[in-house]
């Protein structure tokens, strides 16, 4: 068994969250960078219309990642509980039924995506103009896909048991070759934007079979072995089960994304890109708020699965507090410094991108806190075994969103504004019934 792996269900409670959050908040801005180093490298590189080709595709890809993404998370937390209880023979079975499972899962979406890649990008109202562009991008990025699957798998495999700083180090390695691969693919040999997909896919390679290789190494008992794998359809089902709710509303989460990026398309590339710049924003500055939810989660699914409820209880109030402090920072400074930000990833001269993008980020980037009060909520109902409420909230999230933006954008003279001002209010109703709900839950 992997020496770093670590016992949340002792200790002090902030303290060990946090401790387990750094390495996975690290992480995943390493794992942002993949795209973010496409979106700067690209935008400043080659202009606006290959940024706005890369966003919307960066949008596509985080939808199908999330499906895969959902059903490893939801395996992860049953992983967490396993280990949690100290039933280590339940905990390599599950591992070795989810793999075959969410693998084969993979597998599926290689065949939907590539034989159906001009029909996804037609539902996404990818204008003419940039049409051949985003689809030469997504024909090479969608071979990635079975690396997401070896990463996150192998990577909630360790969080589990404790270990968030092995998915660190193969990422940090992943990420630097990314920056060096675009750099060379995209301004050295100029491949365009389909050299930036490839850097990506390499560098996502690195990372997915590099962590599998070391878990194979270093905890080789967990995995099949030949004649030692015994199928058991009724535990099957139950992982089914439990993933099918994560994955759910993971994907559930990023489809009304996509529906949102489809009405964003209409508005034009010049919307197209400042969206683009501004989602890039959002997804590092509340990234850490994300992943230290998912940190909270595991300790959750650790001390349910060792009856420490009230610990749990400690745990919440802890997440909440941290959540809130960071989130609040973290808007003020987005709504301050919104023009120099998006100066980074657009050049200078494209003044309307700017000020379509600061608009957006001081809308959204505003109440962060809801989002951030979210993800809590999503890994606190995911660690006690109700996974199927976080796709109640995510439903509640992304359908007021979805509503409200194909209601008010194209009808009103709010336009594009009424799409960025209908997020935070699905954030905030989210909320509302997710705490409604923590009360009723706790007062059992």
């Amino acid at each position: 068994m992997n020496k770093r792996t670590k016992d949340l269900t002792r200790g002090k409670i902030l303290s060990s969250m946090l401790l387990f959050a750094v390495p996975m908040i690290a992480g995943n801005i390493l794992q942002q960078l993949y795209n973010l180093a496409d979106t700067l490298i690209v935008g400043r590189g080659i202009g606006a219309d290959a940024l706005a080709a890369v966003g919307s595709a960066f949008t596509l890809m985080v939808f199908l990642n999330s499906v895969i993404i959902g059903l490893c998370m939801g395996s992860g937390a049953l992983f967490s509980g396993d280990f949690g209880s100290g039933n280590m023979e339940l905990l390599v079975k599950d591992i070795r039924h989810s793999f075959a499972f969410i693998g084969g899962v993979t597998v599926v979406i290689y065949v939907l995506v590539y034989a159906g890649c001009d029909t996804i990008l037609r539902f996404q109202n990818v204008p003419e103009e940039i049409f051949g562009m985003m689809k030469s991008y997504c024909l090479v990025i969608f071979a990635g896909i079975g690396f997401i699957f070896l990463y996150n798998f192998f990577a909630y495999v360790l969080r589990a048991m404790g270990d968030s700083l092995t998915p660190l180090v193969f990422l940090g390695i992943s990420s630097i070759l990314n920056v060096g691969l675009d750099l060379l693919f995209v301004l050295g040999l100029k491949k365009g934007v389909a050299g930036a997909a490839l850097a990506t896919v390499i560098s996502q390679g690195v990372s997915g079979i590099g962590i599998t290789a070391f878990v194979l190494f270093k905890s080789g008992e967990l995995l099949p072995q030949k004649g030692s794998f015994v199928f058991d359809p009724g535990r099957l089902r139950f992982i089914v089960k439990n993933d099918f709710f994560t994955c759910m509303q993971q994907s559930v989460m990023n489809f009304g994304i996509l529906m949102i990026q489809g009405l964003v398309n209409s508005f034009g590339t010049m919307i197209m890109a400042a969206f683009a710049a501004g989602v890039k924003v959002d997804t590092i500055s509340y990234l850490p708020s994300q992943e230290f939810a998912n940190a909270y989660s595991l300790f959750v699914s650790q001390n349910y699965g060792a009856g420490q409820k009230e610990r749990i209880r400690k745990g919440t109030k802890y997440a909440l507090v941290t959540s809130a402090i960071f989130c609040i920072t973290v808007s003020a400074l987005v709504f301050l410094f919104a023009e120099p930000i998006m100066g980074i990833f657009v050049k200078s001269t494209e003044t309307d991108i700017i000020l379509a993008g600061v608009k957006y980020l001081r809308i959204e980037g505003a109440f962060y806190l809801g989002i951030g009060w979210l993800f809590i909520l999503y890994g606190y109902y995911r660690g006690i075994g109700m996974p199927e409420f976080s796709l109640v909230l995510t439903i509640t999230s992304l359908g007021t969103r979805v509503v409200l933006a194909y209601a008010f954008a194209p009808r009103t003279p709010l336009m594009e504004l009424a799409i960025w001002i209908s997020i935070p209010i699905g954030w905030i109703l989210a909320d509302i019934a997710g705490f409604l709900k923590m009360r009723i839950v706790e007062g059992e």
